[in-house]
């Protein structure tokens, strides 16, 4: 979301926010019905997690999704990830991406995770259920993915994992489209089963006082990660470098979060980008893109045209020797939970107590939700204090 959209919105706010009220209670009417079986759902016979958010893009879906499918491959677990695949327009439905696909059939995110992990199945189809049918019947995954599945409850899911960005828990909180970024009203989160911050570990430490007042009440485990380039390689030829030489860069994308983009490669090269140019999140690029991103590049002196994997997909063959992509990585900081806990274990530890039997997997999950908030100590006074 682009920040003239962010300023038009708090300059409306007094007049959207009726509309707001009637969107989110129509949305609560909404998760309401599901909730009560008013409403159909289908539920797979494997593990089906959610990965959502409660808000518009940038809080790093598409990341974690990354992460799970890697995950799953190290595992040796047949993986499935079933995604709407916005812009998307594949030849039918459901669409099984293939990693030599067009990016505008398949969408730019499903290529990219399709390309990085050709052992899973990424299936496109704004049908989720329909989609998941199809892998159960063709393909037989242990484990389902729904990206960007939070508000779609048509199929069930065992865990809710929703992303939050650091402006969600501070002045956006409950602040609902079109006056705000978010999807449902606060109620939604209920739903929740975890909760992830995109933020670095001294963030996260200084978000403290929100995540208590905010999240707590929900008595779920909230997460830290942040993403970090470890390096750079070529979109045409994959070679790899540590970085420029100190040379000037020309940043290209077409993501929901240009300015973390640039923040990013400012810490990693110690230095800005000469120019940053800047299209619309999903942006499929034409060859006459392409020409005008050269040009500029050669008429600003720049050794180097650098964007993001996202990016990379789309420019593909049309890209030349000067493009160049970041290898990222995942990183996951402190939790709620405690410093030894980051997200990596809770996750093996809730994989693992789904696959235990029903009778014994109930009785972990009554201990497990008793840690998900550091527990309080009443002391003398009456009053409590955290351990």
């Amino acid at each position: 979301m682009s920040e003239s959209v962010t300023a038009l919105q708090h300059t409306l706010a007094p007049l959207l926010k009726p509309v707001s009220w009637l969107y989110g209670g129509l949305m609560q009417v909404r998760a309401d019905l599901y909730r009560r079986g008013l409403l159909p759902r289908w539920e797979a016979p494997v593990l089906t997690v959610s990965v959502g958010n409660i808000g518009w893009g940038g809080s790093g879906k598409t990341p974690l999704a990354d992460w799970l499918l890697g995950w799953a491959e190290n595992q040796g677990i047949p993986v499935a990830l079933l995604t709407r695949g916005y812009r998307a327009k594949p030849v039918s439905l459901p669409y099984v991406v293939k990693p030599g696909a067009l990016a505008e059939e398949a969408g730019d995110e499903p290529l990219m995770l399709a390309c990085a992990h050709e052992k899973a199945v990424v299936v496109v189809d704004p049908d989720r259920t329909r989609a998941g049918k199809m892998v159960m019947k063709n393909f037989k995954p242990e484990l389902i993915i729904l990206d960007d599945g939070f508000q779609h409850m048509a199929v069930q899911r065992h865990l809710n994992l929703v992303l939050l960005k650091p402006e969600d828990v501070r002045g956006g909180w409950n602040s609902i489209i079109p006056a705000g970024t978010w999807r449902e009203p606060v109620a939604a989160l209920e739903r929740a089963d975890a909760f992830l911050l995109k933020i670095g570990p001294k963030g996260f430490a200084a978000l403290k006082p929100y995540i208590e007042h905010r999240l707590e009440r929900f008595n779920k485990p909230v997460f830290s990660f942040q993403i970090m380039p470890t390096g750079l390689r070529k979109v045409l030829g994959g070679e790899t470098a540590r970085d420029f030489g100190g040379g000037q860069y020309l940043l290209v994308t077409g993501v929901g979060d240009p300015a973390q983009v640039k923040a990013t490669a400012m810490a990693y090269f110690g230095y800005a980008p000469l120019k940053h140019m800047v299209f619309r999140d999903h942006h499929f690029y034409t060859k006459h893109d392409v020409l005008e991103i050269s040009e500029t590049a050669r008429k600003l002196g720049c050794r180097a045209i650098l964007c993001t994997p996202k990016d990379a997909v789309k420019f593909g063959a049309m890209s030349t020797n000067e493009f160049w992509q970041f290898d990222l990585r995942l990183e996951f900081g402190p939790s709620t939970i405690g410093v030894d806990t980051p997200f990596s274990t809770w996750w093996d530890r809730r994989y693992d107590a789904f696959n235990l039997r029903r009778e014994d997997r109930a009785a972990y999950e009554a201990e497990f939700r008793g840690r998900s908030w550091p527990e309080k100590k009443t002391s003398a006074n009456g009053d409590t204090e955290n351990d």
